[in-house]
């Protein structure tokens, strides 16, 4: 199970418009992933700008990195991305009382 910490920090990185939009695009490409350029193709955007938002999704662990050859491919981890989502619903539909404690 996730740590709270380590959820924080995935939704962190899911929380910019670009960031949201390359992940999107991994998910879509699946296991293969894609390189770089193809990435950069696809979502019209500039190697640099690419480069920095990338950087963010592999520290939250969202996307991991693998070189092949002179090539940089990107693919979703997605037992993270499961473990995100379920940190989320873990306890969907639970309800919540408050204690005296909380009321006061």
């Amino acid at each position: 199970m996730i740590k709270h910490s380590s959820a924080a920090l995935s939704l962190a990185a899911l929380g910019h418009d670009t960031r949201l939009t390359i992940f999107r695009l991994l998910v879509r490409a699946g296991e293969e992933g894609l390189n770089i350029g193809d990435i950069a193709d696809h979502l019209d955007m500039a190697p640099s700008t690419l480069a920095y938002h990338l950087k963010t999704l592999v520290d939250a662990g969202l996307v991991v990195q693998e070189r092949q050859g002179r090539q940089i491919f990107n693919r979703v981890d997605f037992d993270v991305m499961h473990q995100t989502v379920s940190f989320l619903t873990s306890e969907c539909c639970a309800g919540v009382k408050l204690t005296q404690e909380n009321a006061a």
